[in-house]
């Protein structure tokens, strides 16, 4: 890892000059501060910058990464952040990656560098070597909602279950075609959430001697639009679908408006269940049946384990945690 002696070797300067640089704490000349910018930006320099944080003690800030805030989970979970970090003097900084890869890890640097001490976050999956990194530089993270690293603490909830739960619903409903319009849960874009409910799903059916009638989205950001476009080609594949579970409730609403356009009757035609479940959900004209994943109680949970490392002494941090916590059947409208 690099140290500010490295930069200065690399700038060609003395230690001390690439420090004035950084703190901007005296004049340096424009060609040697543009020599140390190389440099720290060459040798990906951030430790030192960490460390000056420290000394001047904690930030009393925990910075939350997550996908994005429109009519998601992440929506109702950033506001029990919000309300627990600040019953325990924390104050927060959101970032929305819209679940690219490259953004997250910009998101992460900036987060790193001293203005945080924590860090909150529902990954893409394909920056858990920068996480480590970062964890295992003092930083104490938690992953919400995705968990991708068993090394890190983690709150989820169940998505296995939740989904063959909602298949054995829906069957005694008397559902006999009963389809999931999913994430992406194959690939290299494939999140553990999609998965796992997949597997569900799939467990469910296969042990009620159901047909597997799945439509797996084929973008990485979750858009009402994109979930048109999946409920329609899962109709276009089984027009006589009499149940749609859908992973996220954005996709839900697609699935309303898709079977209202086609004037197929919910539920009496076609039932329809989502296996996320915001508070949106019931403010709907014909409001959705979920199940729910307990927000409120991730969101602060995260934020109690987060602080608790943050807080606890260098030589007794708290051990890793992955906690999973049930989804509960909330019955409305639309099944």
């Amino acid at each position: 890892m690099s140290t500010l002696k490295d930069v200065a070797r690399l700038a060609h300067c003395h230690p001390s000059t690439v420090s004035r640089a950084l703190s901007n704490t005296s004049y340096i000349h424009p060609d040697t501060r543009a020599r140390i910018m190389a440099a720290v930006e060459e040798l990906s320099y951030h430790p030192d910058i960490i460390a000056r944080g420290l000394k001047k003690g904690k930030r009393h800030t925990i910075g939350m990464i997550v996908p994005n805030l429109h009519i998601t989970i992440f929506d109702d979970i950033a506001q029990s952040i919000d309300t627990a970090a600040r019953s325990l003097g924390y104050s927060v900084l959101f970032c929305h990656t819209n679940d690219d890869p490259e953004t997250e890890r910009e998101c992460l640097d900036r987060l790193r560098s001293g203005f945080t001490d924590g860090i909150i976050i529902a990954s893409t999956g394909r920056n858990n070597s920068m996480l480590r990194d970062i964890h295992s530089d003092g930083l104490a993270v938690v992953q919400i909602i995705r968990q991708h690293d068993d090394s890190i603490s983690s709150i989820v909830s169940d998505y296995r279950t939740g989904s063959y739960n909602a298949v054995k619903y829906l069957y005694a409903k008397g559902c006999r075609k009963i389809a999931l319009v999913n994430g992406i849960h194959k690939g290299v874009y494939a999140l553990s959430t999609y998965r796992t409910r997949y597997e569900g799903y799939v467990s469910a059916v296969n042990e009620l001697g159901l047909a597997e009638i799945c439509v797996c989205s084929g973008s990485v950001v979750n858009t009402f639009e994109e979930g048109c476009r999946c409920v329609g080609e899962l109709l276009k594949v089984c027009p006589d679908a009499d149940a749609i579970m859908t992973a996220v409730d954005i996709f839900g609403m697609a699935a309303l408006k898709v079977l209202r356009e086609r004037d197929i009757d919910v539920p009496d035609e076609c039932r329809v269940v989502s296996l996320t479940g915001c508070l949106v959900g019931h403010l709907l004209e014909k409001s959705l049946t979920s199940f729910e994943i307990p927000a409120e109680l991730i969101g602060d949970t995260a934020v109690r384990m987060l602080v608790d490392e943050i807080e606890a002494p260098k030589d007794s941090k708290p051990e890793v945690q992955n906690v999973v916590l049930p989804a509960s059947l909330s019955e409305r409208e639309s099944s």
